[in-house]
């Protein structure tokens, strides 16, 4: 783990009867599990989920969100969930100043900590699509709480990190370490705590844990840290079911969860990029990534001021999707040249995590993403219940004029997102896909698509990849380019205008962790990849 590099190559993964891709392989295996035992697509998700709570608390769990698109084969309709919480009803930006706090909302403080969404989404997006019980999709990952698990290489690498950052000076965060250390790759971990809230939501559903015990600890944690949540702002809690959006790229339509997700980043990018013929540019080559990291330094631009909670603030979606806005917009890439000073366009009027991919042997797919936003999110834990609150709510503007300023119950621009392909000529399912890690993943999506697209790859060599990434999601920002692109490449980006870093080793987390499936319309064959920057694995059920 300590020079992370990457030796040993991976074949895609196939089967027929469903799979599994993610993060963890023990959680994996958990979804795995629940196909075996007649679930679907989505009951197969909510149980990798839920086991990735239990292995992978450095990046997700019921202290966060989560959205989901779930595919359904019968109808060849894509469903989005929007299952990210809001802003307690008592915080303001005038509480703000009053207690000294202008500019932005410290990263940590119990301010940033929205009404946590993840437990909700999970229970809705089962009694919408799922077939089994939550009492059956939650054993798994209960199991796993009770007895313990080894904990893998890079998730204990970032668990140590995080209790030296946040867990040892944080509310309750020592109850998450080891005598106030991170457990060591290979170290057994059981969670009691954790056990112990979900099997109150095996029984009990979302009540149990937004109303009584778990939700009075939640508010007395929050507001003993310095925050104002109260168990009125979990009550009222309620996911939402939205439209979800797309364009078609090349034939394929690629959908994203709409605001107040960044997933229309990836698609603006990608309705520039239309015009070009990247498969005749080399894929690592400067030209091509040029034109790719300035077409995602528009889409920035764009999402960075729009993107915001649609019930305060509407995005002109319809008009940031066109072809003819994306055609005003691709006039302001420069062949040559970095464009470092771009702005949002004027279209006509209309966030460390883990994503998981699941498809089921009928073909309903569901595309899946759960997170506490930093690592451990705020790194606060509510005594006794086994997980950390998120600091989702560092997402929102402190300016007063902005779409996404923090508001009284409203959500912030958020960063995790999950994505879904099909196929134009007929809606069949292509990919259920998705890339995790912060303002990474629209880039991330894109880059995977165009690898899949534009240069048929198989979904782990697509992966596999090397990656750039606009630090921040700033249009501005610095271009981190990953170990194995060449360093010509890295030099003439550099001198074209971007300013770029190379990126190798443990550093490498920046470029995100993805799955991918793919399905054949005509044998429904499954083929599978998994991010080797993660622990994790695709797993087919045999």
């Amino acid at each position: 783990m300590a020079n992370f590099e990457f030796k040993s190559r991976r074949s895609p993964v196939f089967g027929r009867d469903g799979i599994v891709a993610a993060s963890q392989p023990l959680a994996a295996s958990a979804g795995l599990s629940i196909l075996a035992r007649g679930g679907n697509a989505a009951d197969a998700a909510v149980a990798t989920a839920a086991a990735l709570n239990v292995t992978e608390p450095t990046s997700t769990g019921l202290g966060g969100d989560c959205f989901a698109l779930f595919y359904e084969a019968a109808t060849g309709k894509v469903l989005a969930l929007n299952g990210s919480g809001r802003a307690p009803a008592a915080l303001t930006l005038e509480r703000l100043k009053q207690e000294g706090i202008e500019g932005a909302l410290p990263a940590f403080h119990a301010h940033t900590i929205t009404v946590p969404g993840a437990c909700a989404g999970w229970c809705d997006l089962i009694e919408r699509s799922g077939r089994l019980s939550m009492s059956e999709i939650l054993a798994p990952a209960i199991r796993l709480a009770e007895e313990g698990f080894p904990v893998s290489p890079v998730t204990a690498y970032a668990w140590q990190r995080a209790a030296e950052t946040q867990l040892r000076h944080t509310l309750g965060g020592l109850e998450l370490t080891v005598d106030g250390r991170g457990p060591r790759a290979g170290e057994i971990f059981r969670n009691p705590g954790l056990a112990r809230t979900m099997k109150a939501i095996a029984g009990g559903g979302k009540v149990a844990f937004y109303q009584g015990p778990i939700a009075e600890a939640i508010a007395q944690t929050v507001q003993q840290a310095g925050g104002c949540m109260t168990p009125d702002d979990l009550a009222a809690h309620t996911s939402t079911w939205e439209e979800p959006i797309s364009v078609n790229y090349r034939g394929v339509r690629v959908w994203e969860c709409p605001p107040n997700g960044q997933g229309i980043t990836a698609l603006l990018a990608l309705n520039l990029l239309e015009a070009f013929d990247l498969n005749a540019l080399p894929p690592l080559g400067a030209e091509r990534l040029h034109l790719e990291i300035e077409a995602l330094r528009l889409a920035f631009a764009d999402t960075r001021w729009f993107v915001a909670d649609p019930a305060y603030a509407s995005a002109p979606l319809q008009g940031l999707l066109s072809k003819e806005y994306a055609a005003g917009r691709r006039a302001l890439i420069h062949p040559e040249r970095a464009t470092l000073d771009q702005k949002h366009g004027a279209p006509p009027a209309s966030s460390d995590t883990v994503y998981l991919s699941v498809v089921d042997r009928e073909g309903n797919a569901c595309s899946f993403i759960n997170s506490n936003y930093s690592g451990f999110g705020t790194g606060i834990v509510p005594h006794g219940w086994g997980f950390s609150l998120q600091n989702r709510g560092y997402g929102f503007s402190l300016n007063p004029q902005h779409p996404n300023a923090l508001a009284p119950k409203k959500r912030p621009y958020h960063t995790i997102i999950p994505a879904m392909a099909t196929r134009e000529s007929d809606g069949s399912l292509y990919a259920c896909f998705g890339v995790m890690g912060g303002f990474m993943q629209p880039q991330g999506h894109l880059q995977v698509i165009i690898g899949l697209v534009d240069d048929a790859l198989d979904p782990q060599a697509a992966l596999d990849r090397a990656r750039f990434c606009i630090e921040g999601g700033q249009a501005a920002g610095q271009v981190a380019l990953e170990e194995g692109i060449p360093l010509e490449v890295m030099a003439r980006l550099a001198e074209m205008g971007h300013n770029v870093t190379p990126v190798s080793g443990v550093g490498r987390a920046i470029f995100g962790r993805g799955q991918v499936i793919l399905r054949d319309p005509n044998s429904g064959v499954l083929q599978a990849g998994s991010d080797p920057r993660a622990d994790g694995c695709a797993m087919a059920l045999v």
